[in-house]
């Protein structure tokens, strides 16, 4: 029958002394954290029976930080993969014992997001959100502030200069980056077309005006049509989708620069054979990757949600360590580039 672990194989396994692992077994003194850590490997290692106490006073010694988002759409796809990678970011650290508060919007009303906000920052230690812009939300992240509790703002900026940090793509150049790939997709000059969420989207706004932009110096022999609101549902882009097919015979592309691309390909798959639209949507989905595939997307700028999520964490456990510094700043990661040759 094998011998059963001791404390003192425990210490000789961490290389420290058996009244150290005494300390650390029963509280006795003071143990240093990472002593304590290499104590707990060691009797996970030789199997001691009492492990899980050295666990249990690691744990203690990893301060609680309770962390708040407010995201949009609860049953779309992209915003589900949103909420994962947050709960995988905040596991995933050993610094902190996150408790992750996930709340959705189910509209796109600023007094939705007001309440929300209000909601969840006063039960949490920092906040990020997807929001619109709105005055009204400028006072609430004043007030959040206030309380000490930062606010980051997530895919688009909204309280500039009052909130902690936007963390996103560059919209500006997301939108020119479509806009190029339309151009090149096309093989003759003709009309484009391209969707927002909303008025209130600042980040809508921004890829707006790089795509025009780059269109006008780029590509002056393609017509930018007025820019039409889909509210980011399939109904509306659907429905938009054919009369600009059915009113303009040589619309040559469309870019959605917001949510609702379901309803714009289910139109093309209707009205238009693969690839006589330049389709250039935002995000990986079921949709957009049968799209791809299909051929009637031509690419899709998808947001690195891992990566933005990992730096967001990291944020937002610094600002709550070193408190309101009086920096608001922006936070660009680079977007993932999907061809229908990458699906």
């Amino acid at each position: 029958m094998s011998r059963r672990p001791t404390v003192k194989d425990v210490a000789q396994e961490a290389g420290v002394s058996v009244a150290t692992v005494d300390r650390a077994l029963n509280g006795r003194g003071t143990v240093r954290e990472d002593t304590l850590k290499r104590i707990a490997e060691a009797a996970h290692r030789v199997g001691y029976h009492a492990r899980g106490l050295f666990n249990h006073r690691l744990d203690s010694m990893v301060p609680e930080l309770r962390l708040g988002f407010v995201l949009l759409k609860e049953k779309q796809e992209f915003y589900q993969n949103f909420a994962r990678a947050i709960e995988r970011a905040v596991r995933d650290r050993n610094d902190i014992r996150g408790k992750v508060l996930i709340r959705f919007a189910t509209s796109q009303s600023p007094d939705d997001f007001a309440h929300l906000m209000r909601e969840v920052g006063a039960r949490v230690d920092a906040i990020a959100c997807v929001a619109v812009n709105h005055q009204m939300l400028n006072q609430v992240v004043q007030d959040l502030k206030g309380a000490g509790v930062p606010t980051f703002s997530l895919l688009n900026d909204f309280a500039q200069g009052i909130r902690r940090n936007y963390l996103g793509l560059n919209n500006m150049k997301v939108g020119r980056t479509a806009a190029s790939m339309i151009t090149k997709a096309t093989n003759r000059p003709g009309k484009v077309a391209i969707f927002v969420g909303g008025n209130r989207w600042h980040g809508h706004d921004l890829r707006e005006v790089g795509f025009r932009s780059y269109m006008r110096e780029h590509a002056p022999e393609f017509t930018v049509l007025d820019t039409l609101v889909n509210l980011e549902t399939r109904r509306v882009s659907y429905e938009a989708t054919l009369d600009l097919l059915n009113r303009h015979p040589d619309l040559r592309g469309i870019y959605l620069a917001g949510g609702g691309m379901e309803g714009t390909i289910a139109a093309l798959r209707e009205a238009r054979s693969p690839g006589k639209i330049a389709l250039v949507v935002n995000e990986l989905t079921a949709d957009s990757r049968a799209a791809l595939s299909e051929g009637y997307c031509a690419m899709v700028i998808q947001t690195p949600l891992d990566e933005l999520c990992r730096d967001l964490i990291e944020l937002m456990i610094e600002a709550h360590r070193v408190g309101e510094d009086g920096i608001s700043g922006q936070h660009f990661l680079v977007p993932h580039i999907m061809l229908p040759e990458m699906v």
